[in-house]
Protein backbone atom coordinates (compact mmCIF):
# COMPACT_ATOMS: atom_id res chain seq x y z
CA UNK A 1 0.00 0.00 0.00
CA UNK A 2 2.79 2.43 0.94
CA UNK A 3 4.60 1.64 -2.32
CA UNK A 4 1.43 2.28 -4.31
CA UNK A 5 0.84 5.61 -2.56
CA UNK A 6 4.42 6.66 -3.34
CA UNK A 7 3.96 5.61 -6.95
CA UNK A 8 0.80 7.72 -7.19
CA UNK A 9 2.64 10.72 -5.69
CA UNK A 10 5.51 10.28 -8.16
CA UNK A 11 3.05 10.12 -11.03
CA UNK A 12 1.33 13.31 -9.89
CA UNK A 13 4.67 15.05 -9.49
CA UNK A 14 5.74 13.95 -12.99
CA UNK A 15 2.69 15.63 -14.50
CA UNK A 16 3.05 18.75 -12.34
CA UNK A 17 5.59 20.39 -14.63
CA UNK A 18 6.21 23.59 -12.60
CA UNK A 19 7.31 21.62 -9.53
CA UNK A 20 10.40 20.07 -11.07
CA UNK A 21 11.14 21.74 -14.40
CA UNK A 22 14.58 23.29 -14.75
CA UNK A 23 14.76 26.98 -15.61
CA UNK A 24 16.32 26.38 -19.01
CA UNK A 25 13.41 24.15 -20.04
CA UNK A 26 11.01 27.10 -19.93
CA UNK A 27 10.45 29.88 -22.43
CA UNK A 28 13.21 32.47 -21.91
CA UNK A 29 12.43 35.48 -19.75
CA UNK A 30 13.39 37.81 -22.60
CA UNK A 31 10.24 36.51 -24.35
CA UNK A 32 11.72 36.09 -27.85
CA UNK A 33 9.67 35.17 -30.91
CA UNK A 34 12.13 32.38 -31.79
CA UNK A 35 13.72 30.07 -29.22
CA UNK A 36 16.45 27.59 -30.18
CA UNK A 37 17.12 24.84 -27.62
CA UNK A 38 20.48 23.34 -28.54
CA UNK A 39 21.23 20.56 -26.09
CA UNK A 40 22.51 17.03 -25.66
CA UNK A 41 20.43 13.88 -25.76
CA UNK A 42 18.36 13.38 -22.65
CA UNK A 43 18.49 17.05 -21.64
CA UNK A 44 14.67 17.17 -21.71
CA UNK A 45 14.11 18.94 -25.03
CA UNK A 46 11.06 16.87 -26.00
CA UNK A 47 9.39 17.36 -22.62
CA UNK A 48 10.09 21.08 -22.77
CA UNK A 49 8.64 21.34 -26.26
CA UNK A 50 5.52 19.37 -25.39
CA UNK A 51 4.93 21.34 -22.20
CA UNK A 52 5.26 24.61 -24.09
CA UNK A 53 2.69 23.45 -26.67
CA UNK A 54 0.43 22.41 -23.76
CA UNK A 55 0.69 25.97 -22.45
CA UNK A 56 -0.16 27.49 -25.85
CA UNK A 57 -3.13 25.28 -26.72
CA UNK A 58 -5.40 26.24 -23.77
CA UNK A 59 -4.24 29.86 -23.66
CA UNK A 60 -5.04 30.72 -27.29
CA UNK A 61 -8.63 29.91 -28.24
CA UNK A 62 -8.72 28.21 -31.62
CA UNK A 63 -4.93 28.13 -31.78
CA UNK A 64 -3.36 26.70 -34.92
CA UNK A 65 -0.10 24.93 -34.12
CA UNK A 66 2.51 23.25 -36.33
CA UNK A 67 4.50 20.20 -35.20
CA UNK A 68 7.47 19.52 -37.47
CA UNK A 69 9.89 16.60 -37.30
CA UNK A 70 12.40 14.92 -39.58
CA UNK A 71 9.51 12.76 -40.84
CA UNK A 72 5.88 12.08 -39.97
CA UNK A 73 6.83 8.97 -38.03
CA UNK A 74 9.16 10.93 -35.74
CA UNK A 75 6.47 13.50 -35.03
CA UNK A 76 3.98 10.81 -34.07
CA UNK A 77 6.34 8.50 -32.17
CA UNK A 78 8.26 11.19 -30.28
CA UNK A 79 6.41 14.51 -30.21
CA UNK A 80 2.87 13.14 -29.98
CA UNK A 81 2.85 9.60 -28.57
CA UNK A 82 6.31 9.37 -27.02
CA UNK A 83 6.94 9.05 -23.29
CA UNK A 84 7.45 12.81 -23.11
CA UNK A 85 5.03 13.61 -25.92
CA UNK A 86 1.80 15.55 -25.90
CA UNK A 87 -0.43 12.51 -25.37
CA UNK A 88 1.46 11.39 -22.26
CA UNK A 89 1.42 14.59 -20.20
CA UNK A 90 -0.98 16.27 -17.82
CA UNK A 91 -4.42 15.34 -16.59
CA UNK A 92 -5.88 12.79 -19.03
CA UNK A 93 -9.15 14.74 -19.03
CA UNK A 94 -7.43 17.71 -20.65
CA UNK A 95 -5.26 15.91 -23.17
CA UNK A 96 -5.88 16.35 -26.88
CA UNK A 97 -7.42 13.74 -29.14
CA UNK A 98 -5.10 12.45 -31.86
CA UNK A 99 -6.45 11.72 -35.32
CA UNK A 100 -3.61 9.85 -37.09
CA UNK A 101 -5.35 9.67 -40.48
CA UNK A 102 -5.60 13.46 -40.54
CA UNK A 103 -2.29 14.09 -38.77
CA UNK A 104 -4.02 16.31 -36.20
CA UNK A 105 -4.37 16.75 -32.45
CA UNK A 106 -7.46 18.56 -31.20
CA UNK A 107 -8.14 20.13 -27.81
CA UNK A 108 -11.91 20.05 -27.42
CA UNK A 109 -11.91 22.62 -24.60
CA UNK A 110 -10.41 25.44 -26.67
CA UNK A 111 -10.70 24.26 -30.27
CA UNK A 112 -6.92 24.34 -30.64
CA UNK A 113 -5.50 22.16 -33.42
CA UNK A 114 -1.92 20.95 -33.85
CA UNK A 115 -1.01 19.61 -37.30
CA UNK A 116 1.79 17.14 -38.05
CA UNK A 117 4.30 18.10 -40.75
CA UNK A 118 7.34 16.32 -42.14
CA UNK A 119 10.59 18.09 -43.07
CA UNK A 120 10.77 15.61 -45.95
CA UNK A 121 7.90 17.52 -47.59
CA UNK A 122 8.64 21.25 -47.19
CA UNK A 123 5.85 22.25 -49.57
CA UNK A 124 3.25 20.88 -47.12
CA UNK A 125 3.95 24.06 -45.12
CA UNK A 126 3.04 26.29 -48.04
CA UNK A 127 -0.34 27.84 -47.33
CA UNK A 128 -1.18 26.81 -43.73
CA UNK A 129 -1.03 29.59 -41.14
CA UNK A 130 -0.15 29.13 -37.49
CA UNK A 131 -0.02 30.91 -34.14
CA UNK A 132 2.83 28.75 -32.87
CA UNK A 133 5.20 26.02 -34.07
CA UNK A 134 7.53 23.46 -32.56
CA UNK A 135 10.23 21.96 -34.77
CA UNK A 136 12.08 18.99 -33.26
CA UNK A 137 15.58 17.70 -34.14
CA UNK A 138 16.27 20.39 -36.70
CA UNK A 139 19.72 18.87 -37.39
CA UNK A 140 18.02 15.72 -38.76
CA UNK A 141 15.80 17.54 -41.26
CA UNK A 142 16.49 16.47 -44.85
CA UNK A 143 15.64 19.89 -46.33
CA UNK A 144 16.03 22.23 -43.37
CA UNK A 145 16.36 25.62 -45.03
CA UNK A 146 13.36 25.15 -47.32
CA UNK A 147 11.25 23.67 -44.54
CA UNK A 148 12.03 26.45 -42.07
CA UNK A 149 11.46 29.16 -44.69
CA UNK A 150 8.01 27.82 -45.57
CA UNK A 151 7.16 27.44 -41.88
CA UNK A 152 8.17 30.97 -40.92
CA UNK A 153 6.29 32.50 -43.84
CA UNK A 154 3.09 30.91 -42.51
CA UNK A 155 3.74 31.76 -38.87
CA UNK A 156 1.57 34.88 -38.96
CA UNK A 157 -1.56 34.34 -36.85
CA UNK A 158 -2.14 36.34 -33.68
CA UNK A 159 -0.23 39.32 -32.36
CA UNK A 160 3.06 37.52 -31.65
CA UNK A 161 3.52 34.10 -33.29
CA UNK A 162 6.14 31.96 -31.57
CA UNK A 163 8.58 29.32 -32.80
CA UNK A 164 10.50 26.74 -30.75
CA UNK A 165 13.27 24.69 -32.35
CA UNK A 166 14.74 21.82 -30.32
CA UNK A 167 17.73 19.82 -31.51
CA UNK A 168 20.92 18.02 -30.67
CA UNK A 169 23.57 19.98 -32.58
CA UNK A 170 25.18 18.94 -35.82
CA UNK A 171 27.16 21.35 -38.02
CA UNK A 172 25.00 22.93 -40.73
CA UNK A 173 24.72 26.23 -42.51
CA UNK A 174 21.20 26.79 -41.16
CA UNK A 175 22.14 26.13 -37.55
CA UNK A 176 25.09 28.48 -37.85
CA UNK A 177 22.86 31.25 -39.21
CA UNK A 178 20.34 30.80 -36.37
CA UNK A 179 23.11 31.08 -33.78
CA UNK A 180 24.27 34.33 -35.38
CA UNK A 181 20.75 35.84 -35.48
CA UNK A 182 20.34 38.30 -32.56
CA UNK A 183 16.57 37.82 -32.67
CA UNK A 184 16.91 34.12 -31.78
CA UNK A 185 17.20 33.23 -28.08
CA UNK A 186 19.52 30.24 -27.63
CA UNK A 187 19.50 27.79 -24.74
CA UNK A 188 22.34 25.28 -24.46
CA UNK A 189 22.35 22.25 -22.22
CA UNK A 190 23.93 18.92 -21.43
CA UNK A 191 22.61 15.41 -20.85
CA UNK A 192 24.22 15.47 -17.43
CA UNK A 193 21.93 18.27 -16.22
CA UNK A 194 18.96 15.91 -16.19
CA UNK A 195 19.19 14.19 -12.81
CA UNK A 196 16.01 12.22 -13.43
CA UNK A 197 18.04 9.98 -15.75
CA UNK A 198 19.42 6.79 -14.16
CA UNK A 199 22.72 7.41 -12.41
CA UNK A 200 24.17 4.27 -13.99
CA UNK A 201 23.34 5.61 -17.46
CA UNK A 202 24.95 8.98 -16.79
CA UNK A 203 28.03 7.27 -15.36
CA UNK A 204 28.34 4.99 -18.38
CA UNK A 205 27.98 7.89 -20.81
CA UNK A 206 30.65 9.88 -19.00
CA UNK A 207 32.97 6.87 -18.91
CA UNK A 208 32.54 5.88 -22.54
CA UNK A 209 32.11 9.21 -24.30
CA UNK A 210 33.21 11.98 -21.95
CA UNK A 211 35.59 14.34 -23.74
CA UNK A 212 35.26 12.59 -27.10
CA UNK A 213 33.95 14.41 -30.16
CA UNK A 214 30.80 12.31 -30.11
CA UNK A 215 30.27 12.96 -26.42
CA UNK A 216 30.83 16.68 -26.75
CA UNK A 217 28.25 16.89 -29.53
CA UNK A 218 25.65 14.31 -28.53
CA UNK A 219 25.83 14.67 -24.73
CA UNK A 220 27.27 18.12 -24.00
CA UNK A 221 25.35 19.73 -26.86
CA UNK A 222 28.37 21.44 -28.38
CA UNK A 223 28.26 22.52 -32.00
CA UNK A 224 31.66 21.38 -33.20
CA UNK A 225 33.60 22.74 -36.14
CA UNK A 226 34.95 20.56 -38.92
CA UNK A 227 37.34 17.80 -37.90
CA UNK A 228 40.94 18.80 -38.34
CA UNK A 229 42.51 16.78 -41.13
CA UNK A 230 39.20 15.51 -42.57
CA UNK A 231 39.35 14.45 -46.22
CA UNK A 232 35.88 15.90 -46.71
CA UNK A 233 34.32 18.93 -45.03
CA UNK A 234 30.67 19.85 -44.77
CA UNK A 235 31.37 23.13 -46.49
CA UNK A 236 32.89 21.30 -49.45
CA UNK A 237 29.90 18.98 -49.73
CA UNK A 238 27.44 21.86 -49.50
CA UNK A 239 29.21 23.66 -52.33
CA UNK A 240 28.95 20.58 -54.55
CA UNK A 241 25.28 19.86 -53.86
CA UNK A 242 22.71 19.97 -56.66
CA UNK A 243 18.99 19.28 -56.61
CA UNK A 244 18.97 16.95 -59.59
CA UNK A 245 21.34 15.14 -61.94
CA UNK A 246 21.57 15.83 -65.66
CA UNK A 247 18.82 14.23 -67.71
CA UNK A 248 21.34 12.03 -69.51
CA UNK A 249 24.06 9.97 -67.85
CA UNK A 250 26.80 8.08 -69.65
CA UNK A 251 27.11 5.41 -66.96
CA UNK A 252 25.51 4.40 -63.67
CA UNK A 253 27.11 2.01 -61.19
CA UNK A 254 26.28 0.70 -57.73
CA UNK A 255 29.12 0.49 -55.21
CA UNK A 256 28.74 -2.19 -52.52
CA UNK A 257 30.62 -2.72 -49.27
CA UNK A 258 29.10 -5.99 -47.96
CA UNK A 259 28.83 -6.56 -44.20
CA UNK A 260 31.38 -8.79 -42.56
CA UNK A 261 29.66 -11.60 -40.65
CA UNK A 262 26.41 -11.41 -38.75
CA UNK A 263 22.94 -12.22 -39.98
CA UNK A 264 19.45 -10.85 -39.56
CA UNK A 265 18.95 -8.06 -36.97
CA UNK A 266 22.55 -8.36 -35.77
CA UNK A 267 24.04 -7.97 -39.23
CA UNK A 268 26.30 -4.97 -39.83
CA UNK A 269 25.52 -2.25 -42.34
CA UNK A 270 25.83 -3.02 -46.04
CA UNK A 271 27.08 0.07 -47.87
CA UNK A 272 25.15 0.60 -51.12
CA UNK A 273 25.75 3.82 -53.05
CA UNK A 274 24.61 4.69 -56.58
CA UNK A 275 26.67 7.07 -58.75
CA UNK A 276 26.54 8.16 -62.36
CA UNK A 277 28.82 9.75 -64.91
CA UNK A 278 27.38 12.94 -66.38
CA UNK A 279 28.08 14.81 -69.61
CA UNK A 280 31.64 15.98 -70.14
CA UNK A 281 32.29 19.35 -68.50
CA UNK A 282 33.24 22.57 -70.28
CA UNK A 283 36.92 21.80 -69.99
CA UNK A 284 36.51 18.24 -71.18
CA UNK A 285 36.60 16.74 -67.67
CA UNK A 286 34.30 14.01 -66.36
CA UNK A 287 31.73 14.98 -63.71
CA UNK A 288 30.29 12.29 -61.44
CA UNK A 289 26.97 12.47 -59.60
CA UNK A 290 26.28 10.64 -56.35
CA UNK A 291 22.64 9.71 -56.88
CA UNK A 292 21.51 7.71 -53.84
CA UNK A 293 22.54 6.08 -50.59
CA UNK A 294 20.60 2.81 -50.36
CA UNK A 295 22.67 1.36 -47.51
CA UNK A 296 20.92 -0.76 -44.90
CA UNK A 297 21.71 -2.97 -41.92
CA UNK A 298 20.16 -5.84 -40.04
CA UNK A 299 19.76 -8.00 -43.14
CA UNK A 300 20.62 -11.52 -44.17
CA UNK A 301 22.92 -11.89 -47.20
CA UNK A 302 19.85 -12.41 -49.37
CA UNK A 303 18.29 -9.28 -47.86
CA UNK A 304 21.11 -6.89 -48.67
CA UNK A 305 21.66 -8.58 -52.04
CA UNK A 306 18.03 -7.87 -52.95
CA UNK A 307 18.56 -4.23 -51.95
CA UNK A 308 21.58 -4.05 -54.28
CA UNK A 309 19.62 -5.64 -57.14
CA UNK A 310 16.75 -3.22 -56.55
CA UNK A 311 19.07 -0.21 -56.64
CA UNK A 312 20.68 -1.49 -59.83
CA UNK A 313 17.26 -1.97 -61.43
CA UNK A 314 15.81 1.35 -60.29
CA UNK A 315 18.79 3.31 -61.56
CA UNK A 316 19.41 1.17 -64.67
CA UNK A 317 22.99 0.54 -63.55
CA UNK A 318 25.40 -1.08 -65.98
CA UNK A 319 27.69 -2.45 -63.26
CA UNK A 320 27.65 -3.44 -59.60
CA UNK A 321 31.06 -2.98 -57.98
CA UNK A 322 31.26 -5.26 -54.94
CA UNK A 323 34.15 -5.62 -52.51
CA UNK A 324 34.88 -9.29 -51.81
CA UNK A 325 37.57 -9.10 -49.13
CA UNK A 326 35.28 -10.40 -46.40
CA UNK A 327 33.10 -12.70 -48.44
CA UNK A 328 35.14 -13.94 -51.37
CA UNK A 329 33.17 -15.74 -54.07
CA UNK A 330 30.15 -15.85 -51.77
CA UNK A 331 29.45 -12.14 -52.31
CA UNK A 332 29.14 -12.47 -56.08
CA UNK A 333 27.23 -15.72 -55.73
CA UNK A 334 24.67 -14.17 -53.37
CA UNK A 335 24.20 -11.17 -55.65
CA UNK A 336 23.68 -13.28 -58.74
CA UNK A 337 21.50 -15.65 -56.75
CA UNK A 338 18.86 -12.95 -56.28
CA UNK A 339 19.25 -11.56 -59.82
CA UNK A 340 20.96 -13.90 -62.25
CA UNK A 341 21.63 -11.21 -64.84
CA UNK A 342 23.14 -8.74 -62.40
CA UNK A 343 26.39 -7.34 -63.93
CA UNK A 344 28.71 -7.79 -60.95
CA UNK A 345 32.36 -6.86 -60.91
CA UNK A 346 34.30 -8.06 -57.87
CA UNK A 347 37.03 -5.86 -56.41
CA UNK A 348 39.50 -6.67 -53.68
CA UNK A 349 40.94 -4.04 -51.37
CA UNK A 350 44.71 -3.96 -50.95
CA UNK A 351 44.70 -0.78 -48.84
CA UNK A 352 42.64 0.53 -45.94
CA UNK A 353 39.39 2.42 -46.37
CA UNK A 354 40.91 5.85 -45.77
CA UNK A 355 43.81 5.24 -48.15
CA UNK A 356 41.37 4.18 -50.86
CA UNK A 357 39.30 7.28 -50.19
CA UNK A 358 42.10 9.83 -50.64
CA UNK A 359 42.14 9.85 -54.49
CA UNK A 360 38.36 10.15 -54.49
CA UNK A 361 38.52 13.07 -52.04
CA UNK A 362 40.90 14.75 -54.50
CA UNK A 363 38.16 14.54 -57.15
CA UNK A 364 35.86 16.46 -54.81
CA UNK A 365 38.52 19.08 -54.21
CA UNK A 366 38.83 19.49 -57.97
CA UNK A 367 35.07 20.05 -58.21
CA UNK A 368 34.45 16.93 -60.27
CA UNK A 369 31.77 15.30 -58.07
CA UNK A 370 28.25 16.44 -57.23
CA UNK A 371 25.83 15.19 -54.58
CA UNK A 372 22.22 15.05 -55.75
CA UNK A 373 20.13 16.14 -52.76
CA UNK A 374 21.11 15.32 -49.20
CA UNK A 375 22.50 12.04 -47.89
CA UNK A 376 23.30 12.97 -44.28
CA UNK A 377 24.43 9.57 -43.03
CA UNK A 378 26.78 9.09 -45.97
CA UNK A 379 28.11 12.63 -45.62
CA UNK A 380 28.68 12.18 -41.89
CA UNK A 381 30.92 9.21 -42.68
CA UNK A 382 32.84 11.10 -45.37
CA UNK A 383 33.51 13.97 -42.94
CA UNK A 384 34.81 11.46 -40.41
CA UNK A 385 37.59 10.14 -42.66
CA UNK A 386 40.89 11.71 -41.62
CA UNK A 387 44.11 11.98 -43.56
CA UNK A 388 46.58 9.47 -42.20
CA UNK A 389 44.16 6.60 -41.87
CA UNK A 390 41.92 7.40 -38.90
CA UNK A 391 38.12 7.39 -38.84
CA UNK A 392 36.23 9.64 -36.39
CA UNK A 393 32.73 9.52 -37.84
CA UNK A 394 29.57 7.75 -36.70
CA UNK A 395 29.54 3.96 -36.35
CA UNK A 396 32.48 1.63 -36.17
CA UNK A 397 33.23 1.62 -39.88
CA UNK A 398 32.57 4.00 -42.82
CA UNK A 399 30.70 1.40 -44.89
CA UNK A 400 28.60 3.92 -46.82
CA UNK A 401 31.69 5.97 -47.61
CA UNK A 402 33.54 2.85 -48.77
CA UNK A 403 30.71 1.95 -51.14
CA UNK A 404 30.89 5.49 -52.56
CA UNK A 405 34.64 5.16 -53.02
CA UNK A 406 34.23 1.93 -55.00
CA UNK A 407 31.56 3.50 -57.22
CA UNK A 408 33.51 6.68 -57.97
CA UNK A 409 36.76 4.78 -58.46
CA UNK A 410 35.04 2.74 -61.16
CA UNK A 411 33.58 5.81 -62.84
CA UNK A 412 36.46 8.25 -62.53
CA UNK A 413 39.65 6.37 -61.75
CA UNK A 414 39.10 2.86 -63.07
CA UNK A 415 40.15 1.40 -66.38
CA UNK A 416 36.82 -0.21 -67.24
CA UNK A 417 35.53 0.63 -70.70
CA UNK A 418 32.71 3.12 -70.58
CA UNK A 419 29.53 2.55 -72.50
CA UNK A 420 29.18 4.97 -75.43
CA UNK A 421 25.42 5.39 -75.14
CA UNK A 422 23.57 7.78 -72.86
CA UNK A 423 20.28 7.25 -71.08
CA UNK A 424 17.68 9.38 -69.36
CA UNK A 425 17.11 9.04 -65.64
Amino acid sequence: MVARLQEDRDRQTYHDWPTWTRERQNWPGSDPDVWLMLAGRGFGKTRAGAEWIRSVAPRTHGARIALIGANASDVRNIMVEGTSGLMALGDPRWRPTFYPSRGELRWSQTGAVATVYSAEVPDSLRGPEHHAAWGDELAKWARPEETLANLRMGLRLGKRPKLLLTTTPKPSRLLASLLEDPAVAVTRGSTFENHTLPAAFLSAMQRDYGGTRRGRQELDGELLSELEGALWTRGMLESLRVQKAPGLLRRVVVGVDPPAGGNGPDAALCGIVVAGLGPVGRNGEDIAYVLADASLGGQSPEGWARAVALAARDWDADRVIAEVNNGGDMVEAVLKGVASGLPVRSVRASRGKVARAEPVAALYEAGRVRHVGTMPQLEDELCGLLAGGDYAGPGKSPDRADALVWALTELMLGKAERRPQVRAI
